[in-house]
C-alpha cells in the first residue's frame, strides 16, 4: 500500500481591487463599499439579504443610511425601500428597517417581547412612518426579534397596526389571500436558522418550559408543518396564520382549532415514533407566535441543507448525549458523502445515526443528481419537475436509506430532519448497533429483516468514541475479533490469543461492525480517533482493517471542526474503506500483499476558528480576499417566479474540504479504485 498526498493549491489574486481590509465586511446592498464590521452592521446586511433572497425585493430598490428629516432634525435610515424601478426619494419611500444590534446572551435563551413590551423602541419608528406619507410598511429588528408594522391612514391619524410578516416585493397585504393558500416562501438559510432560534426561545424563555421540554414542542409543529405540506392541498392547509390572527384572542384560538387536529392525524400517521398521549401544551399565545414564524415558509422547496443547518442548530443544544455521541460537523459529513459519492441503487447505513446527518446529506447529494440527470435547474423547474424529482427522492430514502442508533429520542429527532429532507418513512431502528445482530431493543426485529449483516452497500458514520464509556460486557465482546488480545508474529502480522480484553472503547467494536454490515465490495467512510490510526498499542487494528478492506483514503481533520461544532476537544481522521471479498483476503493470505496507492490528504482550515469565527482565504499581506460573483436569482413565493439579477462581490471561505472532494475525484480518475 503506498500513500499519496495531495498538496491543496493556495488561491492566486492578481487584482488591486479584489481584497478588503480586515475589520470590514461588504455591503451588500450596494455592492460595492465595504463597511466597518460591528454588531449592528451583521444585523442589517442578514437583513437585506433576506429582503432579496426572501421577499423578492430588488438591491436596486434599497437604500442604506438614506437621510430624511424628521421633525426637523436629520435622520439616516438603516434601510429604506422604494418602490420598484423608482427614484429614491422620499416620495416613493414605502418600507424602513430599524436594525439595532442582537443581544449578547450567552448560552440563554433570549425572551421575545410582544409588541406592548416592545412599544418604547417601535415609537421611533412609527415616528418615521408618521412623517413619510408614503411609507406603508416598518420593521424593527435587533436579528431576533422582529416587530412588523403597517400604517393605517385615517381621517384623523396615522394607526399602526402589528402583522406577522410583510407581503412580498410589489404586494400589499390586501393582495395576499389570508387563508391557508396564503403564499410561503423559499426560506434564506440564515434567516431559516434565526425563526428556528426565536421559536425555541419563545417557549423557553416566555412560556417557563425547560429546555428539553420546549424542544420537543417545537418539534411536534415542525412534524404538523411538514405533514401539513406533504398531505394536504394547498387550498386545504391547516398550518397557517393571518397577518393579524396571532395577536387577538380569537385569532390565537381559530388557529389553535386548526393545530390540535392536524398534530392528532401526524401523530397516527408517524405511529412509530409517537405512543399517543402527546399533547401540544403551549398556550394560545406561544402556538399562535409559533406557527405565524414557521408557516411562511415552504419548506418542501427549501433547501435540503438549509433545513438541515437550521435544525441541526436547535438540536444540538438540547440532544447532546452523555454517552460518547455527539454531532459530527456539517463540512466534514458533506466531504464523506462527495467522496463516497453514493449512488440510487446502493444502500446506505449509518449505525450511529444520531440525528440524521450524514442520512439527510446523502438525500442532498442525491436530489442534486437527479435534477442534473432530469436537467432541472433549481429555481426554473415546474411544478410538475418539481415533484417529480422529489418523488424520485422520496422512493430512494424509503427503500435505499437505512439508520440505526441506541438513544430513542435521537431516533425520533432523526425521523423529524428525514421528514424536513423530503422523506416521513426512513427506515430507522432503536438498536444497539454492536450488539447487533444480538440484543433487546425493540427495533432488533425489524433490523434483522431489513438491514442483516452483509447488506449494505455504502455506510457513513461517526461511531461513539472515548475511552471513559467502553464495552466491557463479555457477551458482546466475544462477537468481535478486535475485542481479543492479539500478538505479534515472526512475520509481522498479528495472531489472536484465544483471550478476550476486559474493555475495549466503543469506536474500536465500530469498525468491525461496520465491515461486517458492508457486502464484499461495500464502501464506508468512519470517523475515527487518531489514536488508532497512529498509536503504537493500536497497531493490530490497523493490521486487522488492512487484512479485510482496502484503504481508500485517508484524510485528517483539525481539532477547530470538532470544537466548534460538538464541543470536542479531539484529534480525528476520516478513514475511507472498501471491504474485501473472501477471495481477495484468500488470495493476499497465500501470495503476500498488493501494493496500490491511497489517498491521504490533510484539512488545515475548515471555514472557522476555535471560537467559531468565520474564516476567509487571505492574502500574504493578511488581507481577505474578494471575488466578483454575477447571477440570476430566483425568487420564489408561491407560485410566482421573481427574477432577480445580482452582481456582488464576496469572501471566499477558507475551508479545504471542498477542495479535498475535488482532489479525491481527480485521484481516482488516474488511479482506479482497487479490488474488484
Amino acid at each position: 500500500m503506498k500513500s499519496k498526498q495531495l498538496p491543496i493549491p493556495d488561491l492566486e489574486v492578481d487584482t488591486e481591487d479584489s481584497t478588503i481590509s480586515d475589520g470590514y465586511i461588504l455591503d451588500f446592498i450596494s455592492g460595492e463599499k465595504s463597511l466597518k464590521d460591528t454588531p449592528k452592521e451583521q444585523v442589517r446586511q442578514r437583513i437585506a439579504r433576506a429582503l432579496f433572497h426572501e421577499y423578492g425585493i430588488s438591491v436596486e430598490d434599497m437604500a442604506a443610511d438614506f437621510p430624511v428629516s424628521i421633525n426637523g432634525k436629520r435622520k439616516k435610515l438603516d434601510i429604506a425601500i422604494f418602490h420598484h424601478d423608482q427614484e429614491h426619494t422620499v416620495q416613493h419611500l414605502s418600507r424602513v428597517v430599524v436594525c439595532r444590534q442582537e443581544p449578547k446572551v450567552g448560552r440563554n435563551a433570549v425572551r421575545i417581547r410582544d409588541y406592548d413590551q416592545a412599544a418604547k423602541d417601535l415609537e421611533e419608528l412609527e415616528t418615521i412612518m408618521e412623517h413619510i406619507d408614503s411609507c406603508k410598511y416598518g420593521l424593527w429588528t435587533n436579528g431576533l426579534e422582529f416587530f412588523y408594522l403597517e400604517k393605517q391612514k385615517t381621517r384623523f391619524e396615522d394607526k399602526f397596526e402589528p402583522i406577522g410578516d410583510w407581503p412580498p416585493a410589489d404586494e400589499s397585504l390586501e393582495t395576499q389571500q389570508v387563508v391557508s393558500t396564503t403564499r410561503t416562501r423559499k426560506a434564506d438559510p440564515e434567516m431559516l436558522r434565526v425563526a428556528f432560534r426565536r421559536c425555541h426561545n419563545f417557549i423557553h424563555g416566555n412560556e417557563g418550559m425547560p429546555k428539553d421540554a420546549a424542544f420537543w414542542q417545537f418539534l411536534y409543529l415542525i412534524f404538523c408543518k411538514m405533514h401539513d405540506e406533504q398531505k394536504s392541498p394547498r387550498g386545504q392547509r391547516r398550518f397557517w396564520a393571518g397577518p393579524k390572527e396571532q395577536f387577538d384572542t380569537e385569532g390565537r384560538k381559530e388557529i389553535r382549532k386548526r393545530l390540535i387536529p392536524l398534530f392528532e392525524d401526524v401523530k397516527q400517521n408517524y405511529s412509530n415514533l409517537f405512543r399517543g398521549n402527546e399533547e401540544i401544551t403551549l398556550s394560545d399565545r406561544a402556538l399562535a407566535f409559533m406557527v405565524s414564524e414557521l408557516a411562511k415558509y415552504d419548506f418542501t422547496r427549501t433547501d435540503v441543507d438549509a433545513k438541515g443547518g437550521a435544525y441541526q442548530e436547535i438540536v444540538g443544544a438540547n440532544l447532546r448525549g452523555d454517552r460518547g455521541q455527539y454531532f459530527t460537523p456539517r463540512g466534514i459529513i458533506k466531504l464523506a458523502v462527495e467522496m463516497l459519492d453514493p449512488k440510487d441503487n446502493e444502500r446506505i447505513l449509518d449505525p450511529a445515526c444520531g440525528t440524521g446527518g450524514f442520512l439527510v446529506a446523502v438525500l442532498a447529494h442525491m436530489v442534486k443528481k437527479f435534477r442534473e440527470e432530469a436537467n432541472v435547474p433549481v429555481g426554473f423547474e415546474t411544478t410538475e419537475e418539481f415533484l417529480s424529482v422529489n418523488e424520485r427522492l422520496r422512493q430512494f430514502a424509503e427503500k435505499q436509506v437505512f439508520g440505526a442508533d441506541f438513544d430513542p429520542f435521537l431516533i425520533k429527532a432523526c425521523q423529524m430532519n428525514m421528514v424536513m429532507a423530503g422523506d416521513g418513512r426512513g427506515h430507522l431502528y432503536h438498536i444497539n448497533s454492536v450488539e447487533f445482530p444480538n440484543g433487546h431493543l425493540d427495533g432488533l426485529e425489524p433490523a434483522k429483516r431489513e438491514i442483516p449483516l452483509e447488506s449494505i452497500d455504502v455506510l457513513l458514520t461517526n461511531p461513539p468514541f472515548g475511552s471513559d464509556i467502553p464495552i466491557t460486557d463479555q457477551n458482546i465482546l466475544k462477537q468481535f475479533e478486535l475485542a481479543s488480545v492479539w500478538e505479534r508474529t515472526e512475520d509481522g502480522s498479528f495472531r489472536r490469543t484465544g483471550r478476550f480484553q476486559g474493555s475495549v472503547a466503543p469506536e474500536v467494536l465500530f469498525i468491525e461492525r461496520c465491515l461486517n454490515w458492508l457486502k464484499p465490495g461495500g464502501r464506508m467512510g468512519i470517523v475515527l480517533p487518531d489514536g488508532i490510526l497512529g498509536n503504537p498499542g493500536t497497531e493490530y487494528i490497523r493490521w486487522w482493517i488492512l487484512r479485510h478492506s482496502w484503504v481508500l483514503a485517508s484524510v485528517d481533520i483539525p481539532v477547530e471542526a470538532f470544537i466548534v461544532e460538538a464541543n470536542v476537544n479531539i484529534l480525528t481522521s476520516l478513514l475511507f474503506l472498501k471491504k474485501k471479498t473472501k477471495e481477495e483476503i484468500r488470495a493476499e493470505d497465500l501470495g503476500g500483499k498488493i501494493e496500490y496507492p491511497v489517498f491521504m490528504a490533510v484539512a488545515e482550515k475548515v471555514g472557522f476558528d476555535r471560537r467559531g469565527n468565520t474564516l476567509y482565504k487571505r492574502t500574504p499581506d493578511g488581507e481577505e480576499i474578494v471575488v466578483v460573483k454575477e447571477k440570476i436569482e430566483i425568487i420564489r413565493i408561491g407560485e410566482r417566479i421573481i427574477e432577480r439579477p445580482l452582481k456582488r462581490k464576496e469572501k471566499i471561505l477558507d475551508d479545504d474540504l471542498p477542495v479535498i472532494a475535488e482532489k479525491y475525484r481527480e485521484f481516482r480518475q488516474q488511479y482506479p479504485t482497487p479490488g474488484t
